[in-house]
């Protein structure tokens, strides 16, 4: 059987800025929303950057220039951080280093933008919080992993740097969310979690993902007591006592095997 497509990294409708950021081959996902704008003749303003070691290294550049004609309010800006020899300023890149908070400034990033963001995980953990520092809405910066990575293999996602511990700001209302192997409990905030993965990331402890909709199962662990609400629906359920933790929320108090 063929399932639909499935995901919520979804270009959004309406009349928006379009800011589409990527690095490396974190390209591909948001160049599919830039030949749907193009496709649509859209008349939206439209910001292509994207990052990547040099012009070898360069997904797509030929493409997106091709894309891009018919827009008549898009424009690209491309950073390398190690160009060649051979990488021409002005032609093939705007830029050398690295993306930061003066090159959004000097693309004047809108404030009022959609931000669809793709790459791999510490790229996009510090472009989303440069682009939040800016003013930029939290919900309003869309973002898609799409990278090699270790949580793919069974085991722990990642080599953990500190030891589980509450998350920044933890509050002392909302749902007792507790992670059983590793000893700690931690409130559910609603406005902060999409996810009780995303809470688990916040407190550091060791978690597998890949898809994060319920899709690859890759995140199933044990819901050793209370009930969970999916958001959204996963494609095939947990196993009886399991829990998709990557779109599953609390619906009380929880204790996952973890």
């Amino acid at each position: 059987d063929v399932s639909s497509p499935r995901g919520s990294f979804i270009l959004q409708s309406g009349e928006r800025p379009v800011v589409l950021l990527s690095a490396g081959i974190g390209a591909t996902p948001v160049l599919a929303m830039l030949h749907a704008l193009a496709a649509d003749r859209s008349t939206r303003q439209v910001l292509w950057i994207h990052a990547v070691r040099d012009g070898q290294h360069h997904p797509f550049a030929a493409e997106i220039r091709g894309v891009m004609a018919p827009l008549t309010n898009g424009h690209t800006f491309v950073c390398y951080s190690r160009p060649t020899s051979r990488d021409k300023m002005g032609e093939h890149f705007d830029t050398a280093g690295h993306l930061s908070r003066s090159v959004f400034d000097e693309v004047r990033v809108p404030q009022d933008a959609d931000v669809y963001l793709c790459g791999p995980t510490r790229f996009m953990a510090d472009m989303k919080q440069t682009l939040t520092d800016m003013g930029l809405a939290p919900e309003r910066i869309h973002v898609e992993i799409f990278s090699g990575s270790d949580s793919m293999s069974p085991g722990v996602a990642r080599a953990v740097a500190r030891a589980p511990h509450l998350p920044e700001g933890d509050a002392d209302t909302g749902p007792l969310v507790s992670f059983a192997r590793s000893g700690i409990a931690a409130h559910w905030n609603p406005s902060k979690y999409q996810s009780i993965l995303e809470l688990a990331e916040g407190c550091d402890v060791p978690a597998r993902w890949s898809c994060r909709t319920g899709v690859c199962h890759n995140c199933e662990s044990g819901l050793v007591s209370g009930a969970v609400v999916y958001g959204p629906e996963p494609l095939d359920k947990p196993a009886d006592g399991n829990v998709l933790i990557c779109c599953s929320q609390p619906l009380g108090d929880v204790a996952i095997d973890l």
